[in-house]
C-alpha cells in the first residue's frame, strides 16, 4: 500500500495535465466536415500566451455596452457585452409571432441547423412543441430522404431503401446537384431496384399526423420519372414528376393528413431529390437540419439561387445556428479563425434567405479529465467568446448555452446528478437534458418576445398621442383663421 501510494504521487508529477488526451479520430458513423479540417490545418499551433491573451481580451470587453439602432421605431435597451442576447436583431421574427398571435395572420417557420447535439430531433422536437403549444401549428416539418439518425428519432418514424445515392455538404465540395436546404441531395439512380422512402407519424404532441405531405425535388432533363405513393398502407397513387424548375414541389395526398406514407421512385435517375415536408400551414413550424460532425462552416456552400427558391416555398423567419461541439479540442484557445469564417457564413445566409433573423447558440459545456478530475474543458470558454463575438459583429441574436447550463463544470453536474441529464461522454445531452435545453432557448426567445410586445404597445400609444396632438393643433390653427 505504501509503495503504491508513493508511486502514485511520483508519477502524478510527471504525467501530463490531461491524463487521457483526446484525439480527433472520427468514430463510426461520425463525419467531421472537410471545411473544418482544412481550417484547422491552416491555423498555427496554440501557445499559452495565446490562451492568456484571449482571457484578458474577454475580461476587458465584458463590461462594454452595446447600443442598438431602432428597427420600426423600436429599440431594446443597451446590453453589456458579457450579457449580450441581441433581441434587437430578432425584431422581424418577433413581429411575425405578434401578427400570428394577435391577428391569426400567416405562419412562422424556423430552420434549426445543428450538429450531433440535435441528432434524432433532440432539443428541436421539444422547442417545436413549446412554440406550437403557444402559437399553434401541427407537423414535424422538413425531413430528409435518408438520415443517419432515423432509428433514434421519435418525432417521425423513418425508413428508406439502402440504394439511395447521397451527397452531403460535410464531405462534398462540388456536388453533381446543389445541396438542398438540409445540406444534402439524394438521387434514385438504381435501375434494377426502385428506391423508396417511408414515413410514419410519431407520438409527439402536435406531430401525430403527417400533415400535407409534399415532395421537394430539383431540376433535370428526365421527363419519364414517376412515383408510386401509398397512403395509410392502403391507397396507391401514381404521380408524374416534372423537374422543370430549379426547385419543384409535389403534394402527395392533397391537403389531407395521413398516418403513413411510402413513396417509390421509378425511372427517376438524374433527378435531385431533397426531402418531404409535413406541416398544416398554420402556427409555428421548426425544421431540424442536424448533421453529425458539422462545425457550421459547410453552410457557406449553399447555392444562393436554390436557397431563395426554398425560401419562397417554406418562408423562414428565423435561422438558428447551434454549433461548437466539433470545433473544440483541436489544441487551440484562439478561435479568431472560426469567428471570421462563421461571420462569412452569416453573411452568406443573408444572401440565401433575405431578411431572415438569425440566432447563434453557443457550445454547451464539455468536461474533460484533468489530474484525475472531470472539469470544464479549457477550450470551452474561448470558443463561447468567439461565438459571441461573431454574433455581435454579425448582428444576430445570441444564446449563451454554457452560462444557462450553469457555467464552469456544469456538464459534470448534469452527468452525475440523479436522474442524469447528459451522457457519460460528458458532451451530449440525454432526452431529459435536451428537453431542459429546449426550455432554456424557448424561455429566452419568449422573454424577448414579451418585451417586444410591451415596447410595441408603448410605441403605438405614443404614435396615437402624437397624431391626436397634431390634429388638435391643426384644428386650433383653422379656428384662429
Amino acid at each position: 500500500m505504501v509503495l503504491a501510494t508513493v508511486s502514485f504521487w511520483f508519477f502524478k508529477e510527471i504525467l501530463p495535465e490531461r491524463i487521457f488526451p483526446e484525439t480527433k479520430v472520427a468514430a463510426k458513423n461520425v463525419v467531421i466536415d472537410s471545411l473544418l479540417l482544412e481550417a484547422i490545418a491552416e491555423e498555427a499551433k496554440p501557445t499559452d500566451s495565446a490562451k492568456t491573451a484571449v482571457a484578458k481580451s474577454r475580461d476587458s470587453i465584458a463590461k462594454q455596452k452595446i447600443a442598438f439602432v431602432p428597427i420600426e421605431g423600436i429599440t431594446f435597451p443597451p446590453e453589456r457585452y458579457g450579457d449580450f442576447k441581441g433581441n434587437q436583431y430578432l425584431i422581424p421574427f418577433f413581429e411575425k409571432l405578434y401578427q400570428l398571435q394577435t391577428q391569426n395572420s400567416g405562419n412562422v417557420r424556423i430552420a434549426y441547423y445543428g450538429d450531433s447535439m440535435t441528432d434524432g430531433d433532440m432539443i428541436v422536437q421539444d422547442l417545436r412543441t413549446l412554440f406550437q403549444a403557444k402559437f399553434g401549428g401541427q407537423g414535424v416539418g422538413f425531413v430528409n430522404i435518408t438520415s443517419e439518425s432515423a432509428a433514434s428519432r421519435g418525432s417521425v418514424k423513418h425508413q428508406f431503401s439502402p440504394n439511395w445515392q447521397t451527397q452531403s455538404y460535410l464531405k462534398t465540395k462540388k456536388p453533381v446537384f446543389p445541396f438542398g436546404v438540409n445540406g444534402h441531395v439524394f438521387e434514385a439512380n438504381d435501375t434494377l431496384n426502385n428506391n423508396w422512402v417511408k414515413y410514419k407519424a410519431g407520438k409527439n404532441r402536435f406531430s401525430t399526423a403527417l400533415n400535407n405531405p409534399t415532395l421537394f425535388y430539383g431540376k433535370s432533363r428526365n421527363e419519364e420519372a414517376e412515383i408510386d405513393v401509398i397512403v395509410n398502407e392502403t391507397d396507391t397513387l401514381t404521380k408524374h414528376l416534372k423537374p422543370n424548375h430549379l426547385l419543384n414541389t409535389l403534394k402527395l395526398a392533397g391537403n389531407t393528413d395521413v398516418n403513413t406514407i411510402k413513396v417509390t421512385f421509378k425511372a427517376a435517375d438524374s433527378i435531385p431529390v431533397y426531402g418531404l415536408n409535413f406541416d398544416d400551414g398554420k402556427g409555428v413550424h421548426v425544421d431540424n437540419f442536424s448533421s453529425r460532425g458539422n462545425s457550421g462552416l459547410p453552410l457557406s456552400m449553399f447555392d444562393a439561387a436554390l436557397m431563395q427558391q426554398f425560401q419562397e416555398q417554406l418562408g423562414y423567419d428565423l435561422i438558428v445556428l447551434h454549433y461548437g461541439t466539433n470545433v473544440l479540442n483541436y489544441g487551440s484557445y484562439n478561435y479568431s479563425w472560426y469567428e471570421k469564417r462563421m461571420s462569412r457564413v452569416v453573411e452568406h445566409l443573408r444572401q440565401c434567405f433575405p431578411g431572415v433573423a438569425i440566432l447563434v447558440i453557443s457550445t454547451a459545456d464539455k468536461a474533460t479529465k484533468y489530474d484525475l478530475e472531470m472539469k470544464s474543458d479549457s477550450a470551452v470558454v474561448p470558443l463561447v467568446n468567439a461565438q459571441k463575438k461573431y454574433a455581435v459583429a454579425s448582428k444576430t441574436g445570441f444564446v449563451n448555452l454554457y452560462e444557462l447550463m450553469g457555467g464552469d463544470s456544469s456538464m459534470v453536474q448534469w452527468v452525475e446528478e440523479e436522474p442524469s441529464k447528459a451522457n457519460k461522454d460528458y458532451t451530449h445531452f440525454n432526452y431529459r437534458g435536451a428537453k431542459e435545453v429546449a426550455g432554456m432557448v424557448y424561455n429566452q426567445l419568449n422573454e424577448g418576445y414579451e418585451k417586444y410586445k410591451k415596447m410595441r404597445a408603448k410605441r403605438k400609444k405614443k404614435t396615437a398621442v402624437k397624431r391626436k396632438d397634431s390634429v388638435t393643433s391643426q384644428n386650433d390653427s383653422i379656428h384662429e383663421k
